[in-house]
């Protein structure tokens, strides 16, 4: 779909006429892939801004070019003193500058000054390259296009490949505000995931019986099992996205977000680095799970993180460990019975007691970080006494390699 204003000169007409546009999208050691992506192209007005009417997509860490191109219908018009803008879309009437240029001049702003340059493939290209896409990245960007006392825009998507997951803090359920539903993302490696995430993931599968704040202040929750006390077989009380006997989202819409109180849905993506869980000799408390991934040169995982190696890195591993947050958990990609049931998913037990419950860790190490013990590692006491029976205080572990 593509989006298209002019502020001051004549109304650009959109037709059917189609062209193409080849997009090189790369991402760090990657093999560089091509895409294409069909562009609308205008038959009137003096300069006409040509977008792509879908999506384009990438994921955290990589390279994405936005497309737009322009053309005069004139041909007497010079592409010289031409400004080229490119802003976010942070509301619906509320847009973020990202880079702008004027002849030779160019500007990149906020998070991404050195991230966001030209393409500049010839006459006419205004497309944007953007490197080392952040989760913070995802959303709509207008491409404006100025010449003298005319302009003309055009709107792309940037969409990211990655995870929608519920999320509570150890408080409890339905605890957030809808500032603190941010803040709880954040903390996760992750942000507020969007309606559109949240409906991809309910048509991926996605069931879950507790509504939570989306990134444009509305309420929702997927439910793939119709069931009475999920808002009941039809979704009496709620509006429903896709419902039916096949389920839906229920969404209570826009809420309150200062005074009322839910849950949360995050998005995340690609992760640089890696999870992996850390099995001690022993079982530790949590108070115990920062030393163990630091011993490795890691640091105790998020959940977000956890949600990123299951469905991008395809974790598996039926032992709940610790998170960063005090939650235990696990990650099934290939369900078996014994592993929490027949779907898969990321299984949660919750927030144990931290002094008392003893759990194995999830780590992660970020990219370029070296291993300390390569070998293996154990939980001891350096002044010697080797593993006696449950004798010492296992708060007085330290880490040693074995």
């Amino acid at each position: 779909m593509v989006w298209a204003r002019v502020a001051l000169g004549p109304c650009a007409l959109w037709a059917a006429a189609w062209g193409v546009l080849l997009l090189v999208a790369s991402a760090g050691g990657q093999r560089s892939r091509k895409k294409v992506v069909h562009v609308l192209e205008g038959e009137s007005g003096s300069v006409v801004v040509q977008t792509a009417p879908g999506q384009v997509v990438s994921h955290r860490g990589g390279t994405i070019v936005l497309p737009c191109r322009y053309h005069y219908e004139a041909t007497i018009h010079s592409h010289e003193g031409v400004r080229l803008k490119w802003t976010k879309v942070v509301e619906p009437l509320a847009f973020t500058d990202v880079f702008v240029a004027l002849g030779p001049q160019h500007r990149a702003f906020g998070s991404y000054r050195g991230r966001a340059e030209l393409q500049g493939d010839g006459p006419g290209d205004a497309s944007l390259v953007l490197r080392n896409v952040t989760l913070q990245d995802y959303g709509h960007y207008e491409c404006e296009v100025t010449n003298e006392l005319e302009d003309d825009t055009g709107m792309v998507k940037l969409d990211l490949e990655g995870v929608v997951f519920p999320y509570h803090p150890r408080g409890g359920r339905y605890k957030l505000t809808f500032t603190e539903a941010q803040h709880a993302c954040a903390e996760q490696d992750g942000i507020l995931a969007s309606a559109e995430q949240l409906h991809a993931a309910w048509r991926d599968g996605l069931d879950w019986c507790n509504a939570g704040w989306l990134r444009d202040g509305s309420v929702q929750y997927p439910v793939s099992q119709p069931r009475e006390p999920c808002g009941g077989l039809g979704g009496a009380g709620s509006t429903r996205v896709g419902g039916g006997a096949s389920g839906g989202v229920r969404n209570y819409g826009y809420r309150h977000n200062a005074e009322e109180r839910y849950d949360a849905f995050c998005f995340t993506s690609n992760l640089p680095g890696r999870v992996f869980f850390l099995k001690p000799l022993r079982p530790v408390p949590f108070s115990g799970a920062a030393r163990a991934c630091a011993a490795r040169g890691a640091a105790v995982a998020k959940v977000g993180q956890l949600f990123a190696a299951w469905k991008l890195q395809l974790l598996d591993r039926c032992t709940a460990g610790w998170l960063a947050d005090g939650s235990a958990r696990y990650p099934i990609v290939n369900p078996r019975a014994r592993c929490g049931g027949h779907r898969p998913g990321v299984r949660s037990l919750g927030f144990p007691d931290p002094a008392r419950s003893l759990f194995g860790v999830y780590c992660y190490r970020a990219p370029g970080a070296p291993d300390p013990a390569p070998g293996g590692w154990g939980w001891g006491w350096a002044g010697g006494g080797g593993w006696a029976g449950g004798a010492r205080d296992p708060a007085a572990w330290t880490p040693l390699r074995v």
